[in-house]
Formats: structure tokens, sequence, C-alpha cells
């Protein structure tokens, strides 16, 4: 499904990159030497920018000449955007896997047995193999 998506989406020649960014095009080389923007590359090694990177060289264009953040700075945002944007999305997996979990649980009971609430403080007999017996013990095992 990766794949379909890839062959969907449009890519551009550094050339018509740096031009729908008003950059040179070896502005787009040092960032991509830099890390900043890591386009794609052909199998002869040519840089194809994808949409999502134009708007990264935009954002880095913005960061630059309005904010006037250096590029160590812009790379830093870059990597904790990123970061930012992977705990989201784990979290939004981890969050819909709880509700998953909590259906399941309010389902009501499982074949086989039910769920009974044994409060804390009840005694527990316990069977002990070396006495032979239950054993009496305050429900903290």
């Amino acid at each position: 499904m990766a794949d379909q998506k890839q062959k969907k989406e449009e890519f551009y020649v550094i050339s018509v990159a740096a031009e729908l960014t008003g950059m040179h095009a070896q502005t787009l080389r040092t960032y991509d030497r830099l890390g900043l923007v890591s386009p794609a590359r052909t199998s002869g090694g040519g840089r194809r920018y994808s949409r999502r990177d134009i708007s990264l060289l935009r954002r880095i264009q913005q960061l630059s000449q309005e904010e006037g953040v250096n590029l160590a700075g812009i790379k830093t945002i870059i990597e904790l955007t990123d970061e930012i944007e992977d705990l989201q999305s784990r979290l939004e997996y981890a969050e819909e896997e709880n509700r998953e979990l909590k259906q399941k649980l309010s389902s009501g009971p499982r074949p086989g047995g039910e769920l009974v609430h044994v409060p804390r403080s009840t005694a527990v007999v316990m069977w002990n193999p070396r006495r032979g017996r239950g054993s009496r013990r305050n429900g903290q095992g």
C-alpha cells in the first residue's frame, strides 16, 4: 500500500523545487548535506523532492528569514517536530488500543468464569504444600 501511495505522489527535480521555494538549487543541496531536508533519490543519485519536502523547505525559509533562526536551530526544531509527531502517533495508537481493551473488558463475563471484586483487606486461604493445609494470609499476596 505504501508503494501505491509513493507511485501516486508527485516528485520534483531540484530545479523545479528551487523555483517552487524561491531558493537556489545550491541552497537545496546544502540543506540536503546538512540533513535538514532529505529528498528521495533516483537510481542515478538525482534528488527528487516531494510535496512534503517542498513544505519543509518553505518552513526552513520562514524560520531563517522571518524568525532569524540559524541552521543549527532549524535542524533542532525539525528534529523535535518529527519526534513530537512520532510520539503523537504512538499515543493515538495506544489510546485506540486502550479503548478496544476497555470495550472487551466491559462486554461482560468471560465464558468459564466471572470477574469478582475482592477487597484488599479480605483474608485469603492459600494452600501450603509443606503444611498440607491452608494457611491464612492477609490479601497482600
